[in-house]
């Protein structure tokens, strides 16, 4: 008994861990549910603390925030999403491309804030301790920061959506980012109506998630386990539960 008590003593309570589960499973990319309530600074200052305490490689801590709030900004980098939007459907042939182009991908003119998250890749140096054979680690470190502010907006009950569909000079241009800081993510955030039951491209029928247990190898690619049907029994469960919104507890 006294060695399975050290072993959770670490743990969260099982009402806190299923709250995180939880956040994760109700976050979603938010297009089209915007309203127009103003973000509160305060909860803002909360979730740009939440991606701030990231984790980074060599703790560089590469990021910057380049809040947009003026409607004439967010009017050019609305310009510059349509422009390429138009691009990629064109990169769609037949029935998918009209499935493309039913697709809502943005809410720039909507969102009371859009964001964007920058990585500064001179930030630490030339050497960065955990960069030195891997240079992508700041911009990988980066994201870290965008999913923390993704799941703190969630539970401040605001929705986030991640608009990818840009050229990077168009939004290097639009918000005067220096040479050496590239554009991670551009993020529409506020108020909502309404979160979805499901992702909203799942929902749609552009792809359904995949199932977990096919994605796990085992000592290396293709590799089998004698105890791997086990695990694999686990993950569908868990996998189960969690398409059905239930923290996998």
């Amino acid at each position: 008994m006294q060695a399975s008590n050290a072993l959770h003593a670490h743990a969260f309570s099982r009402e806190e861990r299923a709250t995180i589960y939880r956040n994760m499973l109700a976050r979603r990319d938010v297009r089209s549910q915007f309203v127009p309530d103003p973000v509160d600074d305060a909860v803002l200052a909360r979730i740009l603390t939440a991606a701030h305490f990231a984790p980074s490689v060599g703790f560089m801590q590469p990021w910057s925030f380049v809040l947009v709030r003026d409607p004439a900004v967010k009017q050019r980098a609305h310009e510059a999403f349509t422009q390429a939007n138009a691009e990629a459907a064109d990169m769609f042939e037949g029935a998918r491309r009209e499935a493309y182009k039913s697709l809502r991908l943005e809410g720039i003119l909507e969102a009371p804030v859009n964001l964007c998250i920058t990585c500064d890749r001179d930030r630490d140096g030339p050497v960065v301790l955990g960069r030195t054979h891997q240079k992508a680690m700041d911009l990988y470190s980066t994201v870290c920061a965008v999913q923390n502010l993704w799941l703190a907006a969630r539970a401040e009950g605001l929705g986030v959506g991640w608009v990818s569909i840009f050229h990077k000079a168009a939004i290097r241009d639009i918000l005067q980012l220096p040479e050496r800081v590239m554009p991670v993510a551009y993020l529409c955030i506020g108020h909502v109506s309404h979160f979805l039951d499901r992702p909203e491209l799942e929902a749609a029928g552009w792809r359904a998630r995949l199932p977990l247990d096919q994605l796990i190898h085992f000592d290396c690619w293709d590799g089998a386990s004698p105890s791997g049907d086990a695990l694999k029994a686990h993950l569908r469960e868990a996998q189960a539960l969690a398409t059905n919104g239930c923290p996998p507890l």
